[in-house]
């Protein structure tokens, strides 16, 4: 079988931010007039320049989205209900309690309380926001089914547009962080809505104009390098805001990042074993596991900005997630393709 391999700036997106903790700190610390000329320019809580580039990152992974794909939900049923269920029934509660259970229990000594509940938000906005965009890469790195991929990121996106906003208050306010409702919803509109709008009538009207090769193999690639600029100035914005706090705690990345990676291991066993007793075929099960493991980073970033502000520990904590997934995903990658031969041929 083809043994494939990732793209350059995916495979190293660790080093990247762990480049950009390096940058955003110093322009924190030496650059000062930086960020706070860019505090300056907000709308409701919701930081003008961040959501600029926010949009440059989401808009085109929504382009990419084939929603005529859920036509074909019918053929692969139990897959989905594996992914729908862990993904919506499952990962945001069990996201809450372990990180809830490791935050103001095993880590109580280290993280003072205030900073704990903000951690926790970030867990919170991570658990309810399964991923819509780098699954693309772990389903074609583990030898999933392309097709069931497309459909599966189609279903989560229509769900995401009404039970990420519920989940993440009904978490939120059982942990006793205080909500901005409207700051929330503003949220999901900004970042989830009009994205979708905008990328389903920009692949529509592309596609009819010139066709649907043209535009998955040109047209899409066009915004590849926006995309990548668009996350790193969002890190380093968001880094030269939370460089204080990293200087005075920098342990609390290595202890933000614990629950975050036991329960990236377990979200994708509970789906994975599902699939399993199911009798689904690996390359269904492999990306029924991979969707719920990781995390729309970039919209649990964009959330925890607009609620909490860019000095928040909540948006450190969902800034950890992107630290952490690459190498954890590729784990998982690997332990996929080791175990395929235990599952039915699709």
């Amino acid at each position: 079988m083809e043994e494939r391999k990732i793209g350059f700036f995916d495979k190293y997106l660790t080093l990247w931010v762990l480049l950009c903790i390096v940058v955003g700190i110093a322009v924190g610390k030496f650059l000062p007039a930086i960020p706070q000329a860019l505090s300056r320019f907000e709308y409701a809580h919701v930081s003008i320049p961040v959501a600029i580039l926010i949009w440059v990152m989401i808009y085109p992974m929504m382009m990419k989205v084939d929603f005529q794909s859920v036509k074909n939900v019918a053929k692969h049923p139990k897959g989905l209900v594996v992914t729908c269920v862990v993904n919506w029934l499952v990962k945001p509660f069990t996201m809450f309690a372990i990180a809830w259970f490791f935050l103001f229990v095993v880590f109580q000594r280290w993280i003072p309380a205030t900073l704990a509940h903000e951690y926790l938000a970030g867990a919170v906005l991570l658990g309810a926001a399964p991923c819509t965009a780098m699954v693309f890469i772990w389903s074609y790195l583990s030898n999933g089914n392309p097709a069931y991929t497309l459909v599966q990121v189609a279903v989560n996106d229509l769900i995401i547009l009404v039970a990420f906003a519920p989940i993440v208050a009904l978490l939120l306010g059982v942990s006793g962080v205080e909500i901005p409702y409207d700051t929330l919803l503003l949220s999901v509109v900004l970042f989830v809505v009009l994205p979708l709008i905008a990328g389903i009538i920009t692949r529509t009207m592309v596609i009819k104009r010139k066709g649907k090769e043209y535009f998955e193999q040109v047209f899409v690639h066009k915004f590849d390098r926006y995309t990548t600029a668009g996350l790193l100035l969002t890190l380093v914005i968001l880094f030269s805001f939370q460089g204080e706090t990293i200087l005075r705690n920098p342990l609390h990345i290595v202890l933000i990042a614990v629950p975050l990676i036991l329960q990236t291991y377990l979200i994708f066993a509970v789906a994975y074993v599902w699939a399993k007793a199911w009798h689904l075929p690996y390359d269904i099960a492999a990306p029924a596991g991979m969707i719920g493991a990781s995390n729309f980073f970039e919209l649990a970033v964009a959330v925890a900005i607009s609620l909490f502000g860019l000095q928040s520990g909540a948006a450190l904590a969902t800034t950890v997630g992107v630290l952490t997934e690459v190498p954890i995903m590729l784990s998982l990658v690997r332990i996929a393709k080791a175990t395929r031969n235990r599952f039915p041929r699709g």
